[in-house]
C-alpha cells in the first residue's frame, strides 16, 4: 500500500517543463531567409537536409478542417482531460488483459511531452512502463502550465508527418501545395492519418481517413472513393518551395549558413526583380548569338551599399550555380580609364596631348606585340579624350609605354583588383587593352572609386557592417578629368555613334569592353547617385557571335540607370582644386577647338603635331626582336629586306654588326643574310642613336 501511494504521489507531482514561449523560440526551421533592406524576403535557401522544416506556423492560420481531424483520430478527449486521458488507459489496460488487441492510450499531450527538443526536456530512458509513466507527468506538467491552444499548436509544429516532413507548414506546402490555412476537408483528413504511421502505404491512410470523417459526422456523408484518390495525389507529388522567393540564390549561398536564420542585405528587392528581369530580357534577345549567362550589380555611389546582387541569368544558363559577380573574366577595355588617369596624374599626357593611332611593333620578352584597333582601323592623331572616349587600343598601348606596366599594374591592385597580383612581366603591354582577369564586383568597386574622385571603401552586403573608412588611391583632380572624358559623348562618337546606348539624358560616365574572341563584355558606369556594372558573356568561356559591349552589356546598363533616375535631378559635378579649363586648338586641326581641362601646370591652348623636323630618330624597319624567314621558292639574287628610320636627317647612318651599311635617309634595300644581326643608328660623330637585334632564317 505504501509502495502504491508512493507511486500515486510521484505521479500526481508535476515537474518542471519548459514554457511555450522556451519551445517555440528553440524551434529552428530548415530554410533560412534573405531579407533586403526593408525586410522582404528575396531569397530562401534549405540549410538543414536532414529534416525539412518551414517557419512556426500559429494555430489561428491552421484549417479548423485539419484541428477536428487531428483531434478526431488522436485524442478524442483533449479538451476534457489534464494530460493523461484515464478512461483511455484503463481501456487499453483491460483489452491488454482479456484479448491480443493493442489500442494507443496516449493523449495529444503525452506525445507532446516526447516530441520537445532534447535541450529542454530529456528523453527517458529505462522499460516501456517506466517510460510511459515518465510521459505521464510530463503531460500533467505541460497541462498545468500551457493552455490547450498551445498544446495544439507546438503539437502541429513538432510532430512529423512523412519522411523528412516535420511540422504542419512543410506537409501543407509540399505535400499540399498550399498554406495550412488553405487545407480543405479531405486534404485535411488524409495529412492526420498519416501520424499514426507516416510511413503507411496509400490504401492503409486512405482506410484511416476515411474512418476519422466518419467518427467527426457519423452520418455517411464520408466519400471514402475521394478519400483515397486525394491520398494517391498528395503521396505521389512533392511541391518544391515558391520560386517567387529565388531573386538572388547565389547571394543566399554566400550568405546563408545556419538554419532558420533571417539575414538582412542591403539590397532594393524592387531594383533586385528589375535587374533580374532586364538582364532576362536583353540575354533572350541575343540567345541566338551564342549569349547565356550574364550579371549586374547595382551600388549607391555615395554609401557602397549593394542594392541589386544578380549573379546568373538562371533560365538560359548551363552553369546556373556560377556567381557572375565574383568570377573572373579577362576586362577588355574596361581597365583604360584607370591607365590614362596615371599617366595624367604623372604629368606625361594631358586630355588635349596627341597619341599617333597607328600600327606599332613593340618587343617583348615572348615577341612582337601588335596592337589592333576593336574596328581594325586606325584614326592617325587623336587626343588623349578621343582615344579614351572612342575606346583605341593604340593609343592606350602608347600611353603604357609612358608609365610603365609595373606601375599601372599597381594601380590596379591599388583599386581593388585583387588578382591582378603577377609582376608586370607577366602581363606586358597587353594590360592596357586589359588581358588581366577581373570580376564585376572589382569593377564595381574600381569604377565607384573613380566616381568618388578617388576615394576607395569595400561595397557592403550587409547593413551591420561596420563602414570601412575612406582610402585615397586616387588624385580628385585626374579622377575628374578622366570622368569628364567618360562623360562625354561627343570623345565616343567615331567609335560608337551619336545616339548609342551610352548616351543618358543626364550626368553619367560609362566605359564598355569587349574581351579576346568575343568571350566576354561589360558596360561599367556611374552617376553621383548610383554605379551600375552589367557582364554579359558565357560562363563557360565560349565566344558570343558579334557581341559587343555597346550591344550586349550597354543596353542592359542603360535601361537601369534610367529607370534609377527616372525622379532625380543630377547635375554634372563641379570641378575640384587643381583643375582649370583652357580653350584649346589642335594645329593641324585633327580635332575641333574646345574648352579643355587641364590640371594646374599643364594648361595648353595650342597642341601641335609634331612633324617630320621633331620626330626623334628611331629604326622602324625591322622591328626589334624580329625574324625574317627566307622563302626558298624566291632566288636569293632577288630577296631583299627593308631597313629604314623616322627622322632620319642627312647626318645618319646604318651600321650592320658593326660595318657600315650606308645612310639612313630615304632607307636601304638589304640583301639578307642568314643569322643573328646587330643594326645601329648613329650620327657622324659615332654615337648611337637607336639600336635593333633580328635573326634571318
Amino acid at each position: 500500500a505504501a509502495l502504491l501511494a508512493a507511486a500515486v504521489l510521484w505521479l500526481a507531482w508535476r515537474p518542471a517543463v519548459p514554457s511555450f514561449d522556451e519551445v517555440r523560440a528553440a524551434w529552428r526551421p530548415s530554410d533560412a531567409w534573405l531579407l533586403d533592406r526593408h525586410g522582404t524576403v528575396i531569397d530562401q535557401r534549405r540549410v538543414d537536409l536532414t529534416v525539412r522544416r518551414l517557419e512556426w506556423v500559429p494555430l489561428d492560420d491552421v484549417s479548423p478542417a485539419l484541428v477536428a481531424a487531428v483531434i478526431a483520430g488522436e485524442d478524442r478527449r483533449f479538451h476534457e482531460h489534464s494530460g493523461v486521458d484515464w478512461r483511455g488507459v484503463a481501456a487499453a489496460l483491460r483489452d491488454a488483459l482479456i484479448s491480443d488487441h493493442r489500442r494507443g492510450a496516449s493523449t495529444i499531450t503525452m506525445q507532446l511531452a516526447d516530441l520537445l527538443p532534447d535541450s529542454l526536456a530529456s528523453p527517458a530512458s529505462g522499460p516501456a512502463w517506466w517510460r510511459k509513466l515518465r510521459q505521464m507527468r510530463r503531460a500533467r506538467g505541460l497541462e498545468a502550465r500551457w493552455t490547450k491552444r498551445q498544446i495544439l499548436e507546438a503539437y502541429l509544429n513538432l510532430l512529423g508527418f512523412r519522411g523528412e516532413l516535420a511540422g504542419i507548414g512543410a506537409a501543407a506546402t509540399v505535400l499540399a501545395g498550399k498554406t495550412p490555412a488553405g487545407l480543405d476537408r479531405q486534404e485535411s483528413l488524409v495529412l492526420a492519418a498519416l501520424l499514426p504511421a507516416p510511413g503507411a502505404g496509400a490504401t492503409r491512410i486512405a482506410a484511416r481517413a476515411c474512418a476519422r470523417a466518419r467518427r467527426i459526422s457519423p452520418a455517411p456523408t464520408a466519400d471514402c472513393g475521394a478519400l483515397e484518390a486525394t491520398t494517391r495525389e498528395l503521396l505521389s507529388r512533392r511541391r518544391p518551395a515558391p520560386a517567387a522567393t529565388h531573386l538572388a540564390p547565389q547571394l543566399a549561398q554566400l550568405l546563408l549558413k545556419e538554419a532558420g536564420v533571417r539575414v538582412t542585405t542591403t539590397l532594393d528587392a524592387r531594383l533586385q526583380a528589375l535587374a533580374n528581369q532586364v538582364l532576362a530580357r536583353q540575354l533572350a534577345d541575343l540567345i541566338r548569338r551564342n549569349v547565356r549567362d550574364g550579371a549586374v550589380l547595382i551600388a549607391d555611389t555615395t554609401s557602397g551599399d549593394v542594392l541589386a546582387y544578380v549573379a546568373s541569368a538562371r533560365d538560359s544558363s548551363r552553369a546556373a550555380l556560377v556567381d557572375g559577380i565574383r568570377a573572373r573574366r579577362q576586362a577588355g577595355s574596361t581597365l583604360k580609364p584607370f591607365l590614362y588617369g596615371l599617366a595624367l596624374e604623372r604629368r606625361y599626357l594631358t586630355a588635349a596631348s596627341l597619341l599617333d593611332d597607328s600600327p606599332v611593333n613593340l618587343d617583348t620578352a615572348s615577341g612582337l606585340y601588335i596592337p589592333q584597333n576593336y574596328d581594325r582601323d586606325f584614326k592617325g592623331l587623336v587626343s588623349v579624350r578621343s582615344a579614351l572616349g572612342s575606346s583605341l587600343n593604340v593609343p592606350a598601348v602608347r600611353a603604357l609605354v609612358l608609365t610603365g606596366v609595373e606601375a599601372f599594374r599597381d594601380r590596379l591592385h591599388d583599386l581593388g583588383y585583387a588578382g591582378i597580383s603577377r609582376p608586370g612581366d607577366y602581363y606586358g603591354f597587353s594590360l592596357a587593352l586589359g588581358s588581366a582577369e577581373v570580376s564585376l564586383w572589382e569593377q564595381a568597386q574600381a569604377y565607384r572609386t573613380l566616381a568618388r574622385r578617388g576615394l576607395h571603401s569595400p561595397l557592403r552586403l550587409r547593413p551591420d557592417e561596420p563602414r570601412a573608412r575612406d582610402r585615397r588611391v586616387l588624385p580628385a583632380d585626374a579622377s575628374f578629368i578622366i570622368a569628364d572624358i567618360l562623360a562625354d559623348p561627343a570623345a565616343r562618337a567615331a567609335t560608337f555613334g551619336p545616339g548609342s546606348h551610352l548616351d543618358t539624358a543626364f550626368w553619367s560616365a560609362v566605359k564598355t569592353g569587349t574581351s579576346k574572341d568575343m568571350r566576354d563584355n561589360w558596360c561599367i558606369g556611374f552617376s553621383p547617385r548610383y554605379t551600375v556594372a552589367v557582364w554579359i558573356g558565357n560562363f563557360e568561356g565560349d565566344s558570343m557571335h558579334d557581341v559587343s559591349g555597346v550591344t550586349g552589356a550597354a543596353p542592359v546598363w542603360a535601361e537601369l540607370m534610367a529607370a534609377l533616375h527616372r525622379d532625380l535631378a543630377i547635375t554634372p559635378p563641379a570641378p575640384p582644386a587643381g583643375v582649370s579649363a583652357t580653350l584649346t586648338t589642335f594645329t593641324p586641326a585633327v580635332e575641333a577647338p574646345r574648352r579643355e581641362w587641364f590640371l594646374t601646370g599643364t594648361s595648353q591652348e595650342l597642341v601641335r603635331a609634331a612633324g617630320d623636323q621633331d620626330a626623334i630618330a628611331r629604326i622602324t624597319s625591322p622591328a626589334n626582336a624580329t625574324v625574317i624567314a627566307l622563302d626558298p621558292d624566291i632566288p636569293s639574287s632577288l630577296q631583299r629586306v627593308r631597313i629604314g628610320a623616322t627622322g632620319a636627317s642627312t647626318d645618319l647612318r646604318f651600321r650592320l654588326n658593326g660595318a657600315l651599311l650606308g645612310p639612313a635617309a630615304g632607307g636601304i634595300l638589304w640583301k639578307p643574310v642568314q643569322g643573328a644581326h646587330r643594326l645601329a643608328l648613329e650620327d657622324v660623330q659615332g654615337r648611337i642613336v637607336d639600336e635593333v637585334r633580328f635573326t634571318v632564317r
